[in-house]
């Protein structure tokens, strides 16, 4: 086959593991950097642009497009599948795993167990619904349209105003959620082709509250037990991504792990040296099943 890594640059880890991988299994792979690509629109000749040179289609696109250029990365992935190539993830899912809201939205309505959480604009009305998700200590994320966010730690109802006012007032959209004390172990859960695969609890360092893998987090390997493969893999469904990382929080003692989170672009070195999965093999084995199997034009 031949393959795209939508990517900033090959020297990225993540993307220098799936290249690795597709030239294993003898598979010619190029990496494009999204940003560099030109997408021509119109009836009169339609096509991708790279570097002045017209772009011949891919069997199949890879993507690794990073927040920062969500936007314009997402449209040119767009084109791609528009002009038949076989994308891993679709556009429409990485953007709705990019909005917690919306994504958490979809989780819950499907009946899968997510923290409690509130989403408004008015300071108030959060003030007001603290003891909704538990009250104090809260997390407090931010929605800046769907390309950057960031995640805050309010211990107190004073730190909490004061983080509310100031990002309310800089006109961001927010999501406040329950920090669940309860919680035995943060845990990542690798999901290709709708399987979990592999799966890695994460230790954050003192004083420090983790949501990756590459921050401020030791991770280790945890066992794949039947209700986190469950739950994994229907979230993966739920937001119809080939291949992502939903972050679970395990409550222990037969209870149903709360999902606070889905990765369409997870890291994958790291959950691979933790794991001793080779993820990214099992990335490039199942698009040559989509391929064989994809419907004839």
């Amino acid at each position: 086959m031949k393959i795209v890594l939508l990517s900033r640059s090959r020297n990225i880890p993540s993307t220098r593991r799936l290249m690795e991988a597709a030239k294993a299994r003898e598979h010619q792979v190029k990496v494009l950097n999204p940003v560099q690509v030109s997408v021509r629109l119109g009836s009169k000749k339609p096509g991708l642009v790279y570097r002045a040179k017209t772009l011949r289609v891919p069997d199949v696109v890879i993507p690794r497009v990073a927040t920062s250029i969500a936007s314009y990365g997402l449209a040119v992935l767009d084109q791609f599948q528009s002009h038949g190539a076989l994308v891993l993830n679709a556009a429409r899912a990485i953007g709705l795993s990019r909005n917690p809201a919306r994504c958490l939205q979809r989780l819950a309505s499907a009946g899968l167990e997510i923290p409690a959480t509130v989403m408004s604009r008015e300071v108030g009305d959060l003030q007001a619904m603290v003891e909704k998700v538990g009250g104090v200590p809260v997390l407090v994320k931010l929605l800046a349209g769907s390309e950057r966010r960031g995640v805050m730690l309010c211990e107190s109802r004073q730190s909490l105003e004061a983080a509310l006012e100031a990002v309310l007032g800089l006109g961001h959209n927010i999501v406040m959620q329950e920090y669940v004390k309860k919680a035995q172990r943060d845990v990542r859960v690798f999901v290709v082709g709708g399987v979990a695969l592999a799966a890695a609890s994460r230790i954050p360092r003192a004083g420090r509250l983790s949501r990756t893998l590459s921050r401020h987090a030791h991770i280790e390997p945890t066992e794949l037990t039947t209700p986190l493969k469950l739950a994994a893999e229907a979230a993966a469904k739920l937001t119809e991504l080939e291949v992502c990382a939903v972050d679970l929080l395990d409550l222990g003692n037969q209870a149903q792990p709360r999902i606070f989170e889905v990765n369409a672009s997870p890291s994958i070195p790291e959950m691979e040296l933790a794991t001793g999965v080779d993820l990214a093999t099992a990335i490039i084995l199942r698009a040559e099943v989509m391929y064989r199997e994809r419907p004839p034009a």
